[in-house]
Order: structure tokens, then sequence, then C-alpha cells
């Protein structure tokens, strides 16, 4: 058997900030050998899920959440995540109990440096209280939601001149302005 490689890691600071972003790759700059690592090992994490893995992702395959879905080990930048909603920018972790939080913590911190919210939930929060979490979890992306639009109502408002969709948010309806 061969000796595993370890991750060396810098000592912990509470002040640490997130990796600055490189404007390569979607804002992050990583080789295509370590995202092909990545991204086998997240199809080897969806092999052998946890119960409580299998018990959400079961979960949201029956939920109906409209335009918002939850892809299952979703390699998102450098990190993997348990469960991420491209669309909403949102993603929920699985906490593991044997995790050093010192790795969450930089995971986190990185993906909400470019607008990722992370959702932290426990494995026995899913098996035990089922809907109680998925509760929770639309609350979340209801928060998210309201979010989003106050952002774009915002940018609209700061820019004033910048062109507006011409359609409606369900793409349909004639042209607005030019009749």
């Amino acid at each position: 058997m061969t000796d595993r490689k370890t991750l060396n890691l810098r000592p912990p600071s509470d002040d640490a900030e997130a990796p600055a972003l490189k404007k390569k790759g979607r804002g992050w700059e990583i080789s295509d050998k370590r995202l092909d690592a990545l991204h086998d090992r997240a199809r080897e994490m969806k092999r052998f899920a946890s119960p409580a893995h299998t018990a959400l992702a079961e979960r949201f395959a029956k939920a109906d959440f409209g335009k918002y879905t939850f892809k299952r080990f979703a390699v998102v930048g450098s990190a993997i995540v348990d469960f991420n909603c491209h669309n909403l920018g949102m993603a929920i972790i699985i906490d593991d109990p044997e995790a050093d939080p010192t790795i969450s913590r930089r995971r986190d911190k990185s993906l909400e440096s470019v607008g990722i919210r992370v959702m932290r939930i426990t494995p026995e929060a899913i098996l035990e209280h089922m809907d109680d979490t998925l509760a929770r979890i639309a609350a979340g992306m209801r928060m998210r939601i309201a979010d989003k639009a106050d952002a774009r109502r915002k940018h609209l408002a700061e820019n004033p001149r910048q062109s507006r969709p011409r359609y409606d948010r369900d793409g349909n309806g004639p042209p607005r302005g030019r009749r």
C-alpha cells in the first residue's frame, strides 16, 4: 500500500482572509490536473454516499423547486460541496464530525468571496428531522432569492442608462419599449 500525501496548512488565524481570486477560470486558478482529481473525488463520493446524503438527495429529487435544482457533490472552484444550486449561488454542506474545522472555514470563506452562500446541516438533523431540515433549506432559498432580487434592483437603480432585458422574467411577451 502506498503512503498518502497529507495537506500541509499554515497555522490558523481567526482573521485570515479568503484567498485572492484570479481572473482566470471563472475566478479560480486551478490546474487541469487538480480539477480532474476533484471531479474524480466527487464521483467517488457519489458512489459511497452516507445515509444522510442519500436521504436528502432522494427528497430533493421528489421536491419541486421550480427552476432551482441541487446538484450532488458539485465541484465549485477548488472545493467539493455536498449540494449546490448554481442559479441561487447556494451550497449545502453536511457537517462531517471528523473534518478539520480550519479547512472548512477556509472553504466557506473562499466560496462566500465569490458570492456563494453556504448552509451547514448536521447529518443527525437530516436523518431525524427531515421535514424541519427541508423547511430550513426552503427558508434559506427564499432568503437567497430575496437577496438576489435586492441586488438586481440596486444595480438597476445605480445604472439607469444600462439596457434592460427585452422580455419579462419568463422570457414571454412582446419586447419592451419599441412597439
